[in-house]
This record gives C-alpha cells, sequence and structure tokens, in this order.
C-alpha cells in the first residue's frame, strides 16, 4: 500500500469519529448435530434476512462432533468462545445458546426472550464505539473511534449461507439451511479508549465483521466490514 495512503488513513482515524447506532450483536452457538438447534438456526436466519440493526453470527461449536455427524461448519474456536461466555453466566454450555450483546444468555429458539433483549441493548447502548472497515484488496483497513474503557478487537469472517444435507445423527435425513456462519474469529489488537487505526488480513469466509469487546463479555462496538469491489 503507499506510504502516502497508509499516512492519510491513520490521520483519519486520529480524528474523533461520531458515535452512531451500532448493531446489535446476536451470537448463536448451534450445531448441525443437536435436533433442538434447527428453530434456533431458523431464527438467526430470519434476523440476518430482515434486521440490519443486528449482527447475527452462528458459531457452530465441537462438542457435538463425535455424537453421530460432524458439523462441517464447526469451530474450536466456537467452543471456546462458548466457554468463555459460560464461565461468566455460570450456566454452562449448552446448545442452542444465544447470547445478545455479550451480556444475555438464553435458549437460542425463545424468539420473544431474543426481542426483548435485543431491544434491552439497543435502549443501555448509550456510548458505542465507533469502529469501520473497509476491504482493499487483500487487506483490510480498520478505524475504532475514541471513547471509554478497553477492549479487544476481534475480527470474524462468515458466509452468508449454506444448505447442508445431513446423513447421520438427530437430524439425519433433513437438510438444513443456515446462516451467518462463522469461519473463523481472532484478536487483532487491544483498544484501550484512544482512536486508532490498524490493518488485517482478510479472514476465512466470504464476508466480515468486527468486534470490540469488554473484558467482561460486553460488547462496546460492532461493525460489518465493507468488502466494495474486490
Amino acid at each position: 500500500m503507499p506510504a502516502r495512503l497508509l499516512a492519510a488513513f491513520a490521520l483519519l482515524a486520529a480524528m474523533p469519529v461520531a458515535a452512531s447506532a451500532r448493531p446489535v450483536v446476536v451470537e448463536l452457538f448451534t450445531s448441525e448435530g443437536c435436533s433442538s438447534c434447527p428453530p434456533a438456526d431458523a431464527y438467526l436466519s430470519d434476523l440476518a434476512n430482515s434486521r440490519q440493526d443486528v449482527l447475527p453470527l452462528a458459531f457452530h461449536v465441537t462438542y457435538w462432533d463425535g455424537l453421530g455427524w460432524k458439523d462441517p461448519y464447526s469451530l474450536e474456536a466456537a467452543t471456546q468462545r462458548q466457554a468463555a461466555y459460560s464461565s461468566r453466566f455460570g450456566n454452562g454450555s449448552y446448545t442452542p445458546e444465544m447470547v445478545v450483546d455479550g451480556r444475555k444468555s438464553f435458549v437460542g429458539w425463545n424468539r420473544a426472550e431474543g426481542e426483548k433483549a435485543i431491544r434491552v441493548a439497543q435502549a443501555n447502548d448509550g456510548s458505542p464505539v465507533a469502529v469501520n472497515g473497509t476491504r482493499r484488496g487483500n487487506t483490510l483497513l480498520i478505524s475504532v473511534g475514541a471513547g471509554t474503557g478497553q477492549g479487544q478487537i476481534f475480527l470474524v469472517g462468515y458466509d452468508r449461507e449454506h444448505v447442508t444435507a445431513v446423513g447421520r445423527g438427530e437430524n439425519s435425513g433433513r437438510a438444513l439451511k443456515e446462516a451467518n456462519i462463522v469461519r473463523s474469529i481472532e484478536p487483532i489488537g487491544q483498544w484501550n479508549g484512544a482512536a486508532m487505526a490498524l490493518n488485517s488480513h482478510v479472514p476465512s469466509g466470504e464476508r466480515a465483521a468486527m468486534l470490540v469487546q469488554a473484558p467482561d463479555g460486553s460488547i462496546l462496538g460492532a461493525t460489518r466490514i465493507d468488502y466494495g469491489t474486490r
């Protein structure tokens, strides 16, 4: 990348970024081996298809893989992320579990509980951290605005939609249609309250998002990353 472009981007990121409404992050911990999960997957798909004010992400865990059907989208990172939430909430790891903004956990097929948690998250997000990202070739240009607190910056890669014909296990014979399937999640930086800019590689997955997450698990900032034209 030309030095002039890098310098301009760094200057832009150093400027105060106005806070704006951000999507509420809805994480579903699920598995194709779990017969209770398809209704939760359907709820997440509906959110993905109809709500721009929500960032739905399906994390397929690994602990169902030895029980009849190996989920092709299962990630150890998803299992570890759910375990971290389990430690905070004290409720153990189970599927389907939905977590809204890192603050509220409930059974993933409970749409009424989900809508309530989303409304509460929107009402309580008084000072969001502005985050932005754009793809330029094989590089992501990311900016995080100034704010209070601190958090880890996570880069998430996900696929928009897949249909899987399940051959064994509890969902044997079903064709499962799933949305926003996470293919990768990794920490790429630490935010300490000051505006900052960073570059990153493009993650695995068709699309990308970025999260800023506080030490207590709550989401401070989130955005879908604009891929534009490749």
